[in-house]
Formats: C-alpha cells, structure tokens, sequence
C-alpha cells in the first residue's frame, strides 16, 4: 500500500527529473550567500526545550488548517511568543506553501529558518540556501543510503543546516551512519499519518549523547514539551496546535511552561 509519503515524494522526483537546471551556476551562487543563521545553534543554545515553530497552511491527512494564514505575521508572532526557530512549508501541492512564504518568514524576524520540505535532489539544498533557508529537511524514509549521505554534505558545503528526520530504529543508525548531528524523530506513521507519541520515548536512547535531538508531530500542550524535554530532547517542531490556535503568540508562550526539565 502507498503511504502519504509515498507519494509526495514520487511527486517531488518527477519534479526533479524534469529540472535540467544545471548544478554548478547553482551551487556557484549558494557559495557567495551571506552567512545562514545559526539554526542548531539556536535550538541547542538555550536553558530547557526550545520551540520550532512552524508555518503551515493544511496537510494531507486533516486538509485545511490555516488558508488565510500570512506567513511574515506568523513569524512575527512566533518570535515574540519565544520561538527560537522557524519551520516553514515550501511544498505547494501538499502542504499549500512556497518559497514566498520561507522569504516572508525570514525577513520578518531575527529567527533562523528552517526550509520544511521533501529534499530528494541536489538542486533541493541549493534551493533551499538561495531561498534563503538557514536549515534543510532530510527525511531519511525518502531516500538510499547514498542520497542520505550526499544530501547532509552538500548542505554543509554551502552553510546549511541539516535537520535529518527519522521514524525508527533502522532509520536512527541510517541517519548516524550518514553523518547527522541534528535529528528529527517525527511521532507521525507513514502509513496512516496517524502520531504514536511513544515514538520518540524510544528513539531517544539511540541517539548519540551529542545529537541535537528534536522531536515532531503531535505536540499538544506544554505538558507533551515537559515529557519530551525529560526523554532529552533539545527541542519541539509544532505546527498544526499553533497554527490552529487562535493566537499564535499565547500559544508559544504556553509550550514554554513546558519547557524546564525535570
């Protein structure tokens, strides 16, 4: 049976089949970008759980969730909630993003910004730096062992940040055997798109003591924060209980009641 991810991500290759941009002027102009923001930094460089807010009209599995969402307002609203990142969606078909949104986000805040999409070509991370990304999504499920390792570096090599996303055991020793040092565990099955919020409880012990560990998908609440911050995660990516909420801000500022560890 086809997951959700299954076919997002046959979509994004037949894009890239189609792209016949040469590399080399592309990743000539990522080399002479301004220094990116520091995005790992960021999440491991405060006291307790820091928060990646994210950006996102709807998704596959609940459809709609912010049309009229506008993301340089978001953004704004995140930072003074006490976000310490952005997520933003650049996935149009999908997810009902662009890179407008990831420019918008930027430019209204000091925050490091994380481009939130599915990273399966080369011309993806050069993308994501010319658009002006500080971090790029690598979801190890989307791709061989090959593609994993040739991704990280390259966003390396032009001044990115990866964030390499994982959904079990096997996955976790992929994603280290590939060089990663920042890690997304995502609670969200493949399958049914369904969270299994024991996910990243046992993930966590996998990780090497020095990964920048994050975990994603279903946090609710500081009281998901506070249980994530004391399995040893360094950070939370939210984004549907944010960009439902109402208010934006007030909703950041809950999650940091969480974010203290025990």
């Amino acid at each position: 049976m086809a997951t959700y991810l299954d076919r997002i991500v046959a979509a994004h290759r037949a894009a890239a089949a189609a792209d016949h941009r040469p590399l080399a002027p592309l990743l000539e102009a990522a080399l002479r970008q301004p220094p990116a923001r520091p995005f790992a930094d960021a999440v491991r460089g405060g006291e307790g759980v820091a928060i990646i807010a994210e950006v996102k009209r709807r998704s596959p599995s609940r459809g709609e969730l912010a049309p009229r969402l506008v993301a340089a307002e978001a953004a704004r609203r995140y930072e003074a909630g006490g976000a310490v990142a952005l997520s933003v969606l650049t996935d149009g078909e999908f997810f009902g993003g662009s890179p407008a949104d990831l420019a918008g986000a930027r430019a209204a805040c000091d925050l490091p910004v994380l481009r939130k999409d599915f990273t399966v070509d080369r011309r993806d991370v050069l993308d994501a730096r010319l658009m002006g990304a500080d971090a790029v999504l690598v979801i190890v499920a989307a791709l061989d062992d090959a593609e994993l390792r040739g991704l990280v570096a390259l966003a390396g090599e032009v001044g990115l940040d990866a964030l390499v996303e994982v959904h079990d055991e096997v996955e976790v020793a992929r994603a280290v055997a590939a060089g990663a040092t920042l890690v997304g565990v995502n609670q969200r099955d493949l399958l049914t798109f369904a969270v299994d919020p024991e996910r990243a409880l046992r993930l966590a012990p996998l990780l090497p003591p020095e990964t920048v560990r994050v975990a994603e998908s279903g946090i609710a609440g500081p009281d998901d924060v506070r249980r994530l911050g004391d399995a040893g995660y360094d950070a939370v990516l939210v984004g549907e209980w944010l960009v439902t909420s109402g208010d934006p801000e007030a909703a950041v500022r809950s999650l940091r009641c969480g974010v203290v560890r025990a």
